[in-house]
């Protein structure tokens, strides 16, 4: 492949992730996919999984398109479907009978139940099939899903803002705010980008959160309110106007619908999660204030010694929020 195709093809694919994005926490347990169909550098067509899963970004791209495709690409971010299902035909299938002259995929689908089969069968019907396009961005933006298939999950997310000396608050319980406006407005954003958010009943209780996007424009966004107790026999009315879930146990998680869920809450809950070993990535937006000795920003976790906290974490990303900053760190397993 030359280096001018090469560059097309990460362009085009850039494209078809930016309107994957438009599907983030609409579609349930399935992949948020984007597709774009291109020709002589036009684009055809373009689709995305739509609300609760279906049509997938295949069919919903080709699904009005009334051309012949023997000369055209369709470029997509996730393997096509080779699964049959009674919501749809796999894409594969779809595929298959649009007849493109090449299909560009971004990473294969860990599904068992495609997991590379799709390819095989586009390529053995002669199509022209590259694998690999914009890999790593595919599979950050499919992380959600990736970690459903791998541990019968949602991928949690733990979100702290903390001082430089690591507590989230004074002795008195003074914690708005510790960071400023451009963390808390990216903290939003996360919120966006989750399926559900959940906190403690220590957290609801003390502060009585809103677990809301408040981004202009993103209102429509906030996730759904899911509140961790043992003990708390009903969801507070707030919370229930919302479609929020009451968890007795983290056990519970794995029956949520979703892929991604943020964790937002006090020491204890933060500590509960992270001595379950639950946490697959850590957003810590670290203020440039000093607050003492009180309200660290997680609870009580069980390691055998030192050398068990090494080698846990791996650090992704750095970034600075006006005068706050941030770091993201990837559970390694």
């Amino acid at each position: 492949m030359s280096q001018a195709q090469a560059r097309a093809d990460r362009r085009w694919m850039g494209a078809a992730l930016a309107f994957a994005e438009h599907s983030r926490g609409l579609v349930g347990t399935n992949p948020f996919v984007g597709c774009v169909v291109e020709r002589e550098g036009r684009v055809l067509a373009r689709g995305r999984t739509r609300e609760t899963g279906r049509p997938h970004a295949e069919a919903d791209a080709l699904g009005s398109l009334d051309e012949d495709l023997t000369a055209a690409t369709i470029y997509v971010t996730l393997e096509p479907c080779a699964h049959n299902s009674q919501r749809g035909p796999a894409c594969t299938d779809i595929l298959l009978t649009a007849k493109p002259a090449r299909i560009v995929v971004a990473a294969l689908d860990p599904d068992p139940r495609t997991a590379g089969q799709g390819a095989k069968r586009l390529r053995a019907a002669g199509i022209d099939v590259t694998v690999g396009t914009c890999e790593a961005e595919a599979r950050a933006q499919q992380a959600g899903f990736r970690t459903r298939i791998a541990l019968g999950r949602p991928r949690l997310t733990l979100k702290l803002a903390t001082s430089i000396d690591g507590r989230v608050a004074l002795a008195s319980g003074e914690s708005q705010w510790i960071t400023g406006e451009a963390a808390r407005a990216h903290g939003h954003l996360i919120r966006a980008q989750s399926d559900g958010i959940l906190t403690g009943r220590g957290t609801w209780e003390a502060d009585s959160p809103s677990l809301t996007c408040r981004l202009q424009g993103l209102e429509d966004r906030s996730p759904v309110p899911l509140l961790l107790s043992a003990t708390l026999t009903e969801l507070p009315a707030p919370l229930i106007s919302r479609g929020g879930r009451l968890l007795h146990h983290t056990d519970q998680l794995a029956d949520l619908a979703v892929n991604d869920i943020l964790v937002e809450g006090g020491a204890g809950l933060a500590g509960t999660m992270l001595n379950a070993d639950l946490i697959d990535r850590l957003l810590v937006y670290r203020a440039p204030v000093l607050i003492g000795d009180t309200a660290p920003g997680a609870g009580r976790i069980d390691l055998p010694n030192l050398a068990a906290a090494h080698g846990r974490w791996r650090r992704t990303q750095t970034r600075a929020l006006g005068e706050d900053y941030l770091e993201i760190y990837e559970r390694t397993r």
